[in-house]
């Protein structure tokens, strides 16, 4: 799909959802190649009339070339040519060039710092930082995979229910309300992403969302890879992050939204390279050790063009933080969890009353990359426009 059609689906997404009929266009839908019946199943348990119009804009824009003039003529057939014009006119239209604020100056002051003894700068304009105020902060949704079914092909995630005993405790200790859902299938999966994107925000300040499976790459435009639900259909991160963005989650507008992914980014394995600095040594695993992985398949039949990619919306106040690079595996030890979820729980607990989640990531990383035979190295997706500190008692 080109830009400016794109453009225009974003543009007029408030009278569409507010307007659109969608019950005539399933059927018209299915036929033109548009959607599987799967996949427009999907879209009418997104909920109400105007929630199912929301997701099927949103989605549109991942359904190739012929996708915007089909949705069109769609339109037109089913009594809707006013909505079909307005899309046109919104594609003839220039882009609007957003309006840069005023900039403040930040007010900085000196400050000792003791254990260092050495001056240092530190920045103490409030709006440099997010607001944790409520209590609870937020909600936590922590999704634990475990056993999946014979016909997935997916090994048992022997080790990951400690991963999720570590982070129920670490994130109710840091004022969240935690909800566990253990062992769901792809759309049960889905199913609870929506029901906690539906939720009124309003008086929180934030929200997690914890995914712990096995993992595998995906076609992606801004978060890449995907998850795999007990019944080994793939979702991709990149769809879980859609649903909680500022189109579909108003109530989280302008808030954290923190994504942290354990599962493996592909099948590589990393056996590193020789340095003669200051990383750290090489550790002798404790366990067994296992991969989240699974490999990388082209779809089969009908795939979409090479342009059929999602294009969401500017992803404002998120961070997806990934336990392992794209492409490569995520090590879980079957006694003590994984590495990357032990490391970060150990990190919340010595650094979250001082540091923010940003430096807190990189401790992470750092001791995440020094373990092990093979290697493994944390990152991060961040779209967070100002700073974020946990709330600590």
């Amino acid at each position: 799909m080109e830009e400016q059609q794109r453009r225009a689906l974003r543009r007029g997404r408030a009278r569409l959802v507010a307007a659109l009929r969608v019950e005539p266009l399933w059927e018209p839908l299915e036929q033109r190649g548009l959607f599987t019946r799967p996949m427009l199943e999907e879209l009418q348990s997104a909920g109400s009339r105007g929630e199912q119009a929301r997701q099927l804009i949103i989605d549109l824009e991942t359904r190739g070339k012929q996708a915007f003039p089909a949705f069109l003529s769609i339109l037109r057939d089913t009594g809707q040519g006013d909505l079909a014009e307005m899309l046109i006119q919104e594609c003839k239209s220039r882009p609007v060039l957003p309006q840069l604020p005023d900039l403040l100056p930040v007010e900085l002051e000196l400050r000792e710092e003791k254990q260092h003894k050495k001056e240092v700068l530190i920045m103490t304009c409030p709006c440099q930082v997010y607001e944790m105020k409520a209590d609870p902060c937020g909600h936590c949704l922590i999704l634990n995979n475990v056993n999946f079914s014979r016909d997935s092909g997916l090994s048992t995630r022997e080790g990951s229910d400690i991963d999720c005993e570590k982070l129920e405790r670490r994130f109710k200790a840091l004022r969240f309300t935690v909800l566990t859902q253990r062992d769901l299938k792809a759309q049960e999966m889905v199913l609870e992403l929506q029901k906690l994107s539906r939720q009124d925000h309003s008086a929180l300040d934030c929200c997690i969302v914890v995914i712990l499976s096995h993992g595998c790459q995906t076609s992606h435009v801004q978060f890449p890879g995907g998850v795999y639900g007990t019944d080994g259909k793939p979702i991709p991160i990149e769809k879980i992050v859609n649903y909680f963005n500022g189109s579909n989650c108003p109530s989280l507008r302008g808030k954290p939204k923190l994504f942290f992914i354990q599962a493996c980014g592909g099948e590589q394995r990393d056996q590193g390279f020789v340095v003669d600095c200051d990383s750290p040594k090489d550790e002798a695993p404790r366990g067994s050790l296992e991969s989240d992985a699974t490999p990388f398949q082209v779809p089969l039949g009908n795939v979409d063009e090479p342009d059929a990619i999602a294009c969401l919306p500017t992803p404002g106040d998120i961070l997806v933080s990934y336990s392992t690079f794209p492409g490569f595996v995520s090590w879980r030890e079957k006694s003590s969890g994984s590495w990357y979820v032990g490391i970060l729980d150990s990190v919340l607990e010595r650094y979250a009353h001082s540091e923010d989640l940003l430096d807190m990531l990189v401790r992470v990383a750092r001791a995440v990359s020094g373990k092990g035979r093979y290697k493994q190295i944390p990152g991060c997706f961040n779209f967070l426009r100002k700073k974020f500190f946990f709330a600590c008692d």
